[in-house]
C-alpha cells in the first residue's frame, strides 16, 4: 500500500484517481505530477515501483500544500475573515451561506435542519 503525503492510497485503482484522494490533489494537479514524473496515467498504484512512489511523494512535497497543510491554511484564511468583520467573515460566523446563495429558501445545509416556529401558520 502506497503512503503518500500521510494518506494511504487505494492500491487497485489507476494512479490518476489515487492521486485524487489527498486532500488539495484534484484532476488537473494529478494529471500534472503524473507528467512531471513521467508515470503513464493509465498505469495502476500496485504496478508502480518504489522509485517510481518515492518520486511521487517528493514531487508533491516540494511543490504542492496538501492535507493538514492545506486544511490549516484554510481554516486561518476563514478566521482572518472574521476577526476582520467583512462580509464574508459575518456569514461564517453565522453559519449563513457564504457565496451569494438566497436563504428564504433552500440553505438548509449551512442553517442546520428547519426549527418550528409556534403560531406561524394561519
Amino acid at each position: 500500500m502506497a503512503r503518500i503525503a500521510g494518506v494511504n492510497i487505494p492500491t487497485n485503482k489507476r494512479v490518476l484517481i489515487a492521486l485524487r484522494s489527498i486532500h488539495g490533489i484534484g484532476p488537473a494537479k494529478a494529471i500534472e505530477i503524473c507528467n512531471k514524473v513521467n508515470i503513464e496515467t493509465t498505469k495502476r498504484v500496485n504496478q508502480l515501483s518504489d522509485s517510481e512512489v518515492i518520486q511521487i511523494r517528493e514531487a508533491i512535497d516540494a511543490d504542492y500544500i496538501v492535507e493538514g497543510d492545506l486544511r490549516r491554511q484554510v481554516s486561518m484564511n476563514i478566521k482572518g475573515m472574521m476577526d476582520l468583520g467583512c462580509y464574508k467573515g459575518l456569514r461564517h460566523r453565522r453559519g449563513l451561506p457564504v457565496r451569494g446563495q438566497r436563504t428564504s429558501t433552500n440553505a438548509r445545509t449551512r442553517k442546520g435542519p428547519a426549527k418550528a416556529i409556534a403560531g406561524k401558520k394561519k
